[in-house]
């Protein structure tokens, strides 16, 4: 029996986690049991900043909670996820699902030997940009995504792929309908052991090319991502929230008004400006994982889109490492 609110936790509050305690603790429906970190203080200071309990292990907090956010270093997803499918707990395991394939396996076969929920972070498919997207791209032929952040150390325990690239892979991948077929790519290490700055190109059996570029060296924020199909061009930004595109129809009508003499062949081509109702991506992420775990339905953005997000983003670190060496 599904109780009246479901019992919600965070394991790990760092810079993004903390924000996983707040959102719990402001949801319908949801009863914020607690957190656990391995800083004490921390765990103690979130858990009092938003009425939760701060608990000794991860056993314990699994033990008093239905679902439980997984906002630990990546390296540690494994192990913390599988404490605590073990338990029982259903988990939000944020991006990427893990550091390996063969411990991403592990995760999925102990979700299912639990019957248990696993939702991957895949932050931007909730993002309302995303909406938008998915109600109006039908066949791309060609998109660019660019993502750029200042340097920090928190995530440098993977290269930047994993770290942000892997958001527009997830992208790409639930807007191209086809088989991915090839992948080029090439990668720079500044001041971590992996790459910070890389770009992979790639190549989908129906003819559709994705060119994606990351950096975590960059003067400022970014996340855009520019759309070409046969019916329209769109530039959308997922940070500010705001695009605009440009359709066929408007430039063929634009065109006859040119040859007719109504325009001149000099004035700009008419645009179209998105209206994207704004709203906090966490925030509709996680309530959505509340709703799944209360449905006992599969996720938007379950372990299987998770999987394949994380196996493209290993061959494109892969094929960076590669490259390393031989040179």
């Amino acid at each position: 029996m599904v109780p009246s609110k479901i019992r919600c936790g965070v394991a790990g509050v760092g810079s993004l986690g903390q924000h996983h305690a707040r959102i719990y603790a402001s949801l319908p429906g949801v009863e914020f049991v607690g957190v656990f970190d391995a800083d004490p203080r921390r765990a103690a200071e979130i858990a009092g900043r938003h009425g939760g309990r701060v608990f000794p292990d991860l056993a314990a907090l699994g033990a008093a909670c239905d679902a439980v956010s997984v906002v630990v270093p990546t390296d540690r997803h494994a192990e913390v996820a599988l404490q605590l499918l073990g338990g029982g707990s259903h988990l939000l395991i944020e991006k990427p699902l893990c550091a390996s394939l063969a411990e991403a396996e592990q995760v999925l076969a102990a979700a299912r030997e639990a019957g248990r929920i696993v939702q991957v972070g895949h932050i931007e498919h909730f993002n309302p940009v995303m909406a938008f997207l998915e109600g109006e791209i039908r066949r791309p032929r060609y998109l660019t995504a660019e993502r750029l952040a200042p340097y920090q150390p928190r995530g440098t325990e993977v290269g930047v792929v994993l770290d942000l690239m892997i958001h527009d892979i997830g992208i790409v991948l639930a807007l191209v309908k086809a088989p991915l077929t090839r992948i080029d790519s090439v990668g720079v290490r500044v001041l971590s052991r992996s790459e910070d700055i890389a770009n992979a190109r790639l190549q989908f059996a129906d003819g559709c090319v994705a060119n994606l570029s990351a950096s975590r060296m960059s003067a400022k924020k970014a996340r855009e991502i520019r759309i070409f199909q046969e019916d329209a061009y769109l530039s959308l930004d997922f940070m500010h929230q705001t695009g605009h595109l440009v359709r066929r129809e408007d430039l063929v009508a634009h065109a006859i008004r040119v040859r007719a003499g109504e325009l001149k062949g000099g004035e700009a081509v008419p645009v179209r400006e998105i209206p994207i109702e704004k709203g906090e991506p966490l925030a509709l992420e996680l309530a959505h994982f509340v709703e799944s775990v209360a449905r006992a339905s599969q996720p938007k953005v379950g372990a299987a889109l998770g999987k394949s997000a994380l196996e493209v983003a290993l061959a494109i670190t892969e094929q960076i490492r590669a490259a390393e060496t031989a040179a």
